[in-house]
């Protein structure tokens, strides 16, 4: 098993901006959110699906999914995300090659043994550092929700369905031989600058194929163009690993765009909450 060179600990690149700047208000922010979720988890998660704009666009429709997991606690979080800017050209699986990812709300460190089994599995192209917003803004609701957890936290850069099913099931078997409690989060926005009715239907149309655990079908439709998604591979690499671990239900919890919270519905951005059991 090769060893990845981890070093150094990556400062947020959103604080202040996406989500508050201070632990204080961070974790209120964070609270508050989970507070205005109505009902009780559904079971122990073996994925969660979270939108990844700002808290003021999306925390809301985020705190569906982290609320599923309160009162929970997982070992280790295997974070896909998207790459927005820079690396794609690397292609597959990129990995900032640091120790920890730090927050207001403290650092939270990389698994290394874990990092090393799934890039022994699947290449991991290891970079000095990120900027990614939609790997990051998932970890204070990780922090408030789990406390103390590590992560294997993943960009994706190949969004394609044949490599979102091998990653997802080498990451499956890499948390099954590590014998630790582990949460698979996918990180995902949908649908960009469409009417509000128009992101509604394009949105739903791959929600549908969510909710009916179709990860191919999810492929299919978003190669074609019959839905959208900033981070659709992520999502069906959360879905094949959790199928691989067991999981026969995929769910979303809860559905808004950003016409919801701004008033502006001429071009919105659309957002899902969703839990893999």
């Amino acid at each position: 098993m090769a060893h990845i060179p981890l070093q150094g600990t990556r400062p947020s690149a959103i604080a202040g901006a996406w989500y508050p700047g201070s632990a204080p208000a961070l974790r209120k922010t964070v609270q508050d959110f989970l507070s205005n979720v109505p009902g009780a988890p559904l079971g122990r998660p073996l994925g969660l699906i979270a939108p990844h704009a700002g808290y003021m666009y999306s925390g809301q429709v985020a705190a569906h999914a982290y609320a599923q997991i309160v009162g929970q606690s997982y070992d280790t979080v295997i974070l896909f995300s998207p790459i927005h800017r820079g690396y794609l050209a690397l292609g597959g699986a990129v990995l900032a090659g640091v120790t920890a990812y730090s927050t207001p709300l403290g650092a939270v460190a990389l698994n290394q043994e874990m990092v090393d089994r799934l890039d022994d599995r699947v290449r991991l192209s290891v970079i000095k550092r990120d900027d990614e917003h939609s790997l990051e803004i998932q970890l204070p609701f990780l922090q408030e929700t789990l406390g103390a957890f590590d992560i294997v936290p993943i960009m994706m850069a190949d969004q394609s369905l044949e490599f979102c099913q091998e990653l997802g099931r080498a990451a499956a078997t890499t948390a099954r031989e590590s014998g630790r409690r582990v949460l698979f989060v996918a990180s995902t926005d949908l649908s960009h600058f469409y009417t509000y009715d128009q992101a509604r239907k394009l949105d739903q149309s791959g929600l549908d194929y969510v909710n009916a655990y179709d990860l191919v079908g999810l492929g299919r439709a978003l190669q074609s163009g019959k839905t959208e998604a900033c981070g659709g591979g992520q999502v069906m690499a959360a879905l094949a690993a959790g199928k691989e671990l067991g999981a026969t239900n995929a769910r979303i919890l809860h559905y808004a765009n950003s016409g919801d919270v701004t008033g502006d519905k001429s071009r919105v951005v659309g957002y899902a909450a969703g839990v893999i059991l």
